[in-house]
């Protein structure tokens, strides 16, 4: 990974990084230690913690949740628009919240399993360094901290979630499927290649589950990379990077991530 060291030394800021190689279980990491404020990444364990919740029997995913007024929050989404008094399911507002980055979703969420079944869901998968405080656009002025997250910790999930170790199996299997309809592609898949095929259901050359995070200074993307019969599990987080660079160097290293896949 000395390609991805070089491109780190001239872009400068802080980033943390964790790579794996699932075939080879080879692995790669910078700054796995240090601490970074969450943005929308914080918002797959709050995916983890609401499956979890269902997994107790608290309530079915298919239940439904209707949207107040006072549930609108700005940043990203689409939910902030619509009219309040229309009615998704648990499913929904989980789809929102990752493919979508939906703040608004994500404090539904928040509300439905409460503050200390996310902490306590960040504890049983062994996220020992990152923390969660508040909900998301609504951060008091007195609060007991921000939502931080380590490469490190992130990596532990990424791990578990692709073993089959959070929860079950079946939850597992959900989660990546969710991440896999990301919408927001132009970090680290941002040069990966097209699919172009003239035959309808071809299968395209790879696959990422992923989320992305990002607030001014500060830009995230994690996820698990399938290429072929390949796997890459793939933490990068930045700070202290000028936002359209922090782009650019993500999909740099995320270019080189991808032709390591396809060359081994």
């Amino acid at each position: 990974m000395n390609e991805i060291q070089d491109i780190l030394h001239r872009t400068g800021g802080t980033w943390g990084i964790c790579l794996e190689d699932l075939d080879t279980k080879q692995n790669w990491s910078w700054n796995e230690k240090e601490d970074f404020f969450a943005a929308s990444i914080i918002k797959v364990p709050i995916m983890a913690a609401v499956f979890s919740a269902y997994d107790q029997g608290q309530f079915h995913l298919s239940d439904k949740i209707v949207l107040k007024r006072e549930d609108l929050v700005g940043g990203s989404g689409i939910l902030q628009h619509m009219t309040p008094g229309i009615s998704l399911t648990i499913y929904d507002y989980l789809t929102l919240m990752i493919i979508q980055s939906d703040n608004t979703a994500t404090n539904v969420l928040i509300d439905l399993v409460g503050v200390e079944k996310i902490q306590e869901t960040m504890s049983e998968i062994g996220m020992k360094n990152s923390c969660f405080y508040n909900k998301l656009m609504t951060v008091p002025v007195k609060t007991k901290g921000r939502n931080k997250i380590t490469a490190g910790d992130m990596a532990i999930l990424l791990h578990k979630l692709t073993s089959g170790s959070i929860i079950s199996q079946y939850a597992c299997e959900q989660m990546i499927d969710i991440m896999k309809k990301q919408q927001f592609r132009d970090c680290l898949p941002d040069q990966f290649p097209e699919m172009e095929s003239d035959i309808i259901g071809t299968k395209s050359e790879w696959e990422f589950a992923n989320k992305t995070g990002w607030v001014t200074g500060i830009h995230h993307d994690i996820g698990v990379l399938y290429v072929g019969n390949r796997t890459m599990k793939i933490v990068v987080l930045s700070k202290d990077v000028e936002n359209r660079l922090a782009k650019q160097t993500m999909a740099q290293i995320g270019k080189c991530i991808f032709n390591y896949l396809k060359q081994s």
